[in-house]
């Protein structure tokens, strides 16, 4: 039992973590911050990691629920949540406004209080650069065959919420240190690591998209 809750538990960041893909996030999440603080960059960090912990176990408890509630296929969630994203990439690629607004951004933030700033941490960055669609999806799945009896479904619940933990746990770290790494790129390595992370997202975006197009296309095909 104790092996199968390990394998449960490690199950989650292995799924999940090359679809966060923190560290291709964090150049993003540092340019949306601007120039602030190393304070506020932990404070929004930490929040960004408790929002995500929130997503991730809502969705695999309850996600699979919720879309069958209001009647919501998964590629439908695909569609939106794809083209979403590739909304935000696309800013982001072609955002050259950033060291004119830099500046504001820090004092926005650094006056924020802790509710704001938790309004502020959920979007875009919590939702959907972080945690998009695609994470999503894949959390409805590996929720959607809960087990039958009491005893693995406490299992699962335990095994879940810790490997949700370990996962943001690893976004934080990413996010946490993400000025360090920017400041070891230098300032045209940061450029560079920008544009390409937000192409790199504008196409995640796209396969998102596509596959949930997909879907919808084999369910159409069926019903014909």
């Amino acid at each position: 039992m104790l092996i199968i809750f390990l394998k449960q538990v490690l199950l989650i960041p292995i799924t999940l973590l090359p679809i966060l893909n923190p560290l291709g996030v964090a150049p993003i999440f540092v340019n949306l911050l601007g120039r602030v603080s190393p304070k506020v960059t932990r404070r929004i960090a930490a929040q960004v990691a408790i929002n995500c912990w929130f997503m991730l176990v809502g969705a695999i408890f309850i996600g699979s629920h919720v879309l069958a509630f209001f009647g919501v296929s998964l590629p439908i969630v695909q569609v939106g949540g794809g083209i979403l994203v590739a909304i935000s990439a696309w800013r982001l690629l072609h955002d050259n406004g950033y060291d004119a607004v830099a500046a504001q951004v820090a004092d926005a933030y650094d006056d924020m209080s802790n509710d704001e700033l938790k309004l502020r941490s959920f979007y875009p960055i919590s939702f959907p650069l972080t945690v998009g669609p695609g994470v999503l999806a894949a959390s409805i799945t590996l929720g959607a065959d809960a087990p039958a009896r009491l005893v693995d479904r406490v299992i699962s619940i335990g095994s879940a919420a810790l490997g949700a933990g370990l996962t943001v746990a690893i976004v934080y770290l990413c996010y946490r240190y993400s000025r360090h790494l920017i400041t070891l790129m230098g300032r045209l390595g940061t450029m560079v690591v920008l544009r390409l992370s937000a192409f790199i997202l504008l196409c995640i975006g796209i396969q998102i998209f596509w596959s949930g197009l997909s879907g919808l296309l084999i369910e159409l095909g069926r019903a014909v």
